[in-house]
C-alpha cells in the first residue's frame, strides 16, 4: 500500500468516525438550543475555513472564485447544506437519529439517479435493482414510523443536491466551503443576536464549559469535510464509497444502542432491504471499477 493510498484512507476513516459520531456531541450539548447550536456551527466554521485555506496557500483560488456567477451557485450550495445541518441538529434532540442514518444510507442511490437526470449517466441493471429494492424498504419504514420518512428524506436530498452543485461549477473543497460559511454567517450572527437579546440564550451557551465545546463546532464541521476532499483525492470511487456507510451505521447503532430509539421487527425488514440494496450497489461499483481498469490497461497494451 502506498503512502498516498494510507493517508486516504486514515482520511476517509477520520471523517466518517467524526460524522458518525456527531449524535454524541450534539446530544452532550442537548441544553442549547438547536437554532442557536447552527448560528454557532456556521459562525465558527468561518475561522477554521479560512486557517485551512491558508495552510494549504489556497487565497488566489479563494479570489478566483468571487464572482457573480460562482457566488449564485454556491448561495445555492450554502443554503442546501444549511438546511441539512439545521435538521440533523433536530433530528438528534427530537429522538430521531436513526430516521437521519436512513437519509445518509440511502444518499448513494439518491446521487446515482441525479447522475441520470443532471448529468445525462446510464444506470447499470444493478444499479436500478439497487434503488428499487432500497424503495420498497423505504415504503415499509413509512408504516414502521407511522409516517413518511420526511427527516430522511431531506437530509439525503438537501445533500444530494449539494454535491449535484458542488460537482456542477468544480470549485476547491477548501475555498468553497470558506465562502459559504461566509455568505450564511451573516444571518446565523443576526439570529444569534436576537436569542441573545430576547434571553433565549447566552452569547456562548449557558457556562463556562460550553465555550470550548462551542468554539469546537467550527473544526467539528470542517475538518470531516476537509478529510473527505483529501480522501476522495487519493482513493477509488469504490472505496470511498464503501467507507462512506460507517457514518450512517455509527448513528444507527448510537440512536439504538445509547439512545433508547424503538426498533422493531418492521425496522428490522426495512433496513435489512436498505442493506442488501447498498450491498449490492457496492458490489457492482467495485466491479464496476475493476472492470475499467482492465479495460484501459488492454487499451495502453495495444
Amino acid at each position: 500500500m502506498s503512502s498516498e493510498t494510507r493517508m486516504g484512507l486514515l482520511a476517509a476513516l477520520a471523517a466518517y468516525l467524526i460524522w458518525g459520531l456527531l449524535p454524541l456531541y450534539f446530544r452532550w450539548l442537548g441544553h442549547i438550543r438547536p437554532d442557536e447550536l447552527l448560528a454557532h456551527r456556521i459562525i465558527w466554521a468561518v475561522p477554521t475555513g479560512i486557517v485551512f485555506v491558508a495552510l494549504a496557500a489556497r487565497w488566489e483560488t479563494l479570489r478566483r472564485l468571487i464572482t457573480v456567477k460562482t457566488l449564485a451557485w454556491l448561495s445555492l450550495s450554502a443554503l442546501l447544506i444549511g438546511v441539512n445541518w439545521m435538521l440533523y441538529i433536530w433530528s438528534v434532540f427530537a429522538e430521531r437519529v436513526m430516521e437521519a442514518s436512513l437519509g445518509y444510507y440511502i444518499n448513494p442511490l439518491i446521487n446515482v439517479m441525479f447522475g441520470l437526470i443532471f448529468f445525462g449517466e446510464r444506470l447499470r441493471w444493478a444499479q436500478w435493482l439497487s434503488v428499487a429494492i432500497a424503495a420498497v424498504g423505504v415504503i415499509i419504514l413509512a408504516f414502521a414510523f407511522g409516517r413518511p420518512p420526511w427527516v430522511a428524506f431531506v437530509l439525503c436530498f438537501t445533500f444530494a443536491f449539494y454535491g449535484t452543485v458542488r460537482k456542477h461549477i468544480q470549485v476547491d473543497g477548501r475555498a468553497g466551503f470558506v465562502i459559504e460559511a461566509a455568505l450564511l454567517c451573516p444571518f446565523a450572527a443576526i439570529w444569534l443576536g436576537q436569542l441573545v437579546a430576547s434571553g433565549a440564550a447566552g452569547p456562548m451557551g449557558r457556562d463556562a464549559w460550553d465555550i470550548p465545546l462551542i468554539f469546537a463546532l467550527g473544526p467539528i464541521t470542517a475538518v470531516p469535510l476537509i478529510l473527505f476532499t483529501v480522501a476522495a483525492s487519493r482513493l477509488t470511487l469504490s472505496t470511498v464509497g464503501m467507507m462512506q456507510y460507517i457514518a450512517p451505521t455509527l448513528q444507527f447503532a448510537t440512536a439504538v444502542l445509547l439512545f433508547g430509539e424503538a426498533f422493531s421487527n418492521t425496522h428490522a425488514v426495512a433496513f435489512g432491504f436498505i442493506w442488501v440494496a447498498l450491498t449490492i450497489f457496492t458490489a457492482d461499483s467495485v466491479l464496476g471499477t475493476a472492470k475499467a481498469r482492465r479495460l484501459a490497461r488492454s487499451a495502453r497494451l495495444t
